[in-house]
C-alpha cells in the first residue's frame, strides 16, 4: 500500500533561502533526492524525515503530514 507523504520541503527552503543541492549536502543525500521529496514522489524514512526536521528546526509535523496542508494565503474565515 502505497500512501502520499505531503511535505513543505519547497515552503521552507524558501524561506531559507536555501538550494536543492545546498539541503542535500546538509542532509547527505543526493540533490535530486530533494526534488523527488519535495514532488511527493518519494517517501523519506523515518530517519531522513527526522533529520530534515531537525535541519530546519521545526517538529517533523511542520514538514510531513498524511493530509494536504492548508494553502497558504487561503481565506481561513467563516
Amino acid at each position: 500500500m502505497s500512501e502520499t507523504i505531503y511535505n513543505r520541503i519547497a515552503m521552507l527552503r524558501a524561506e531559507r533561502g536555501t538550494s536543492r543541492r545546498q539541503l542535500a549536502e546538509a542532509l547527505g543525500v543526493h540533490y535530486q533526492t530533494v526534488g523527488y521529496l519535495e514532488r511527493g514522489e518519494y517517501s523519506p524514512s523515518l530517519h531522513l524525515a527526522l533529520h530534515i526536521a531537525e535541519h530546519f528546526e521545526v517538529p517533523v509535523e511542520v514538514v510531513f503530514s498524511t493530509r494536504p496542508f492548508p494553502r497558504l494565503g487561503a481565506d481561513n474565515s467563516a
